[in-house]
């Protein structure tokens, strides 16, 4: 990916994930745009609360919503009768995702189910109108050769011209030559994507002073901020979330602290869609 000299300078995606989850998440969301610093959303299309993700994203034109792929703890959209092999009894994917990410490559009758269902989620999206602003997976699943590869082939057929390359400066180095042979696969598909990613290691736990001291330390080039906004409620969104302080998250989309320190920092705020305007 070629970028112009204003593209080397910082630019900032300020991502929520699990849009679609819940109507805490959508509600997040919508706060988060209209008074916070949020500038995109990865909508999970076969989630219990989508339609009404969609309805708001409807309303908040210059939301970037992208789709958030489920391929992973989470439902799916297809019914289970049509892929047996990916889902369990009650026709939800597991949470194993070793074991899985085994199957994928080895088995297949298993390869042609998970490309039916990643297929069957870009069509979801598709139905709902939004523009694709950029494509990401449920728990970095993407990052799988076999996964990330149904995803470039499927999404040519949906317009996809954009994913996250979720890898953080600070990376082990164990992971580091595999996260460079994943930006070498985007770039030689002609698919843009960010520099870099800060939300990782703090994922569950973005709040205010995990946003100060990363843009304390913000590096040049383009970057995203992922996080998992919801207002309050007396429960997890998912028994997996037990840990997760997501209304700690949504009061560091609205801080002004936070916003004050993006500008400090010399960073615009966008979404995928305006790194594709400045790609030369």
């Amino acid at each position: 990916m070629i970028l112009n000299d204003r593209m080397r300078q910082r630019m900032l995606i300020i991502t929520a994930d699990d849009f679609g989850l819940h109507p805490r998440v959508n509600e997040a969301v919508e706060l988060a745009y209209r008074h916070g610093v949020l500038t995109a959303a990865s909508l999970m299309a076969g989630a219990p609360a989508a339609e009404d993700a969609i309805a708001r994203a409807r309303s908040l034109p210059g939301l970037c919503v992208g789709l958030h792929l489920v391929l992973a703890d989470g439902m799916p959209v297809l019914p289970r009768e049509s892929i047996p092999a990916l889902v369990d009894g009650e026709g939800r994917f597991g949470s194993n995702m070793v074991r899985d990410g085994f199957r994928f490559y080895f088995l297949p009758h298993v390869r042609a189910q998970l490309a039916l269902e990643i297929r069957a989620q870009f069509e979801a999206f598709a139905k709902t109108g939004l523009p694709l602003d950029h494509v990401n997976t449920h728990k970095h699943f993407h990052l799988h050769p076999t996964v990330l590869s149904l995803i470039i082939e499927i999404g040519r057929d949906f317009g996809m011209r954009a994913m996250r390359l979720p890898g953080e400066r600070n990376a082990p180095l164990w992971l580091r030559p595999w996260m460079s042979l994943v930006r070498a696969r985007l770039d030689r598909a002609g698919i843009a994507h960010n520099d870099y990613v800060i939300g990782l290691a703090d994922t569950g736990h973005m709040n205010e002073s995990a946003w100060l001291a990363a843009l304390e330390r913000l590096p040049g080039g383009v970057g995203e901020i992922y996080c998992h906004p919801a207002t309050a409620g007396d429960a997890p969104l998912t028994p997996g979330m037990q840990s997760y302080r997501h209304a700690d998250e949504l009061d560091a989309l609205l801080s002004p602290r936070v916003a004050e320190a993006i500008g400090a920092a010399g960073a615009t705020r966008g979404g995928f869609a305006d790194l594709l305007a400045l790609r030369v």
